[in-house]
């Protein structure tokens, strides 16, 4: 803890988050952003703790999470139910623990030297590292849990955690019927950035691309990676024989925004290939559809803003539970295939009351302050 000259204290949030997939980071770069903003007395700290563990560990649990979702998403699926179904304290859950013990030793130096006040995780390997120090006394700070998906794992349920954040009532829910204290359990909804707290001039942001904003405009994504079937389905939709504009995010992946710009020039004045955006809001605003992967930050910015959905190709796994409750709530359509999505597209554009019932239901399921929740009730609930 740092005192500064002719005042109190100054308090430090430490949060963690694991990059395997973006999610979990990008939910703690929301959180941090927004603490940053509305706390400047507090002292913000964000470590991605795949930076504090050996490179093998590191490529095994976070690198390899990539290839496996994208070309194995049955096998994921299986992992996914069957991690889910597992036994306490079995032998298979100890070897677990053991070596996460093992290879996340530095975090114990990193605390030492933050000296964090309060604590938060965006993903459950340090919330179980967490919640393992708290039960032996070890560490005896606030620590609270933000779950990223509407669904909830057992591999995110731990004891003697301060409180958790939660997407939904029934996530919340079902987490209490896992064993959490259901008085520990908070529905906050998923962070993201401040700039999705109010939503851009569509116009503005039209112009600001080079696009028409009196022609309907898809938005096509797949996440930061840009992993996914992105041009094919590009290809798909530059079919559609009606007018239409579409914004096509390669992420970072550059071969693919190569692929993308040599696809454009085929349909001049009709697509925008688009790499990494740091202004991910005003794209978003400047589209009437969005088609992209149900992951949990994702759909959340998409909520935010009342941009409506159509849910292509989900990981088996979380990703399907989000698309599922899109749907239930009427968020969102389900693309089976390149087929489907061309027929949920040409629905929609002839069907602009489909389109404003849809728009209306996401932003009533949207929680742009999400971020500014959780840090209340960490603040104040601690």
């Amino acid at each position: 803890m740092t005192t500064l000259p002719g005042s109190m204290p100054q308090q430090t949030i430490c949060i963690f988050s694991v990059s395997a997939g973006t999610g979990h980071v990008r939910a703690a770069e929301a959180l941090a952003a927004t603490a940053a903003q509305r706390f400047p007395h507090l002292r913000v700290v964000h470590i991605d703790l795949m930076t504090l563990v050996p490179p093998l560990f590191r490529k095994v649990y976070a690198e390899s999470y990539f290839p496996l979702v994208e070309h194995h998403p049955v096998l994921w699926g299986y992992l996914y139910q069957k991690s889910d179904r597992r036994k306490l304290n079995s032998s298979t859950d100890k070897l677990r623990i053991a070596i996460e013990r093992l290879n996340t030793q530095k975090l114990k130096a990193v605390l030492h030297e933050i000296e964090p006040d309060f604590v938060i995780c965006t993903h459950f390997l340090p919330a179980e590292l967490f919640s393992r120090w708290r039960r032996k006394k070890l560490f005896t700070k606030p620590v609270w849990l933000v779950v990223t998906d509407f669904d909830i794992h057992m591999l995110w349920v731990h004891k003697h955690l301060s409180g958790y954040c939660v997407a939904s009532d029934e996530v919340a829910w079902r987490l209490g019927d896992r064993g959490v204290e259901r008085d520990d359990i908070h529905v906050t909804g998923i962070p993201i950035m401040p700039a999705f707290s109010a939503k851009p001039q569509r116009m503005e942001c039209a112009r600001e691309l080079g696009l028409d904003p009196t022609l309907p405009t898809l938005l096509l994504m797949s996440g930061g990676a840009g992993v996914g079937r992105i041009q094919a389905l590009a290809r798909r939709l530059l079919s559609i024989d009606r007018p239409l504009q579409l914004i096509a995010l390669a992420g970072k992946n550059t071969r693919l925004l190569t692929d993308l710009q040599k696809l454009a020039k085929d349909h001049p004045g009709r697509m925008i290939p688009m790499g990494f955006t740091t202004t991910i809001e005003r794209v978003m605003a400047a589209s009437d559809l969005a088609i992209t992967k149900s992951g949990g930050l994702t759909t959340s910015e998409c909520l935010a803003l009342g941009l409506p959905m159509i849910v292509v190709s989900p990981i088996p796994g979380q990703e399907e539970r989000n698309a599922d409750y899109l749907l239930e709530h009427g968020a969102a359509f389900k693309a089976y295939d390149d087929a489907g999505l061309e027929f949920r597209v040409r629905e929609l554009l002839q069907n602009q009351q489909q389109m404003q019932t849809m728009q209306a239901n996401a932003l009533r399921l949207g929680m742009p302050r999400a971020a500014e929740e959780i840090l209340d009730q960490v603040l104040e609930g601690s």
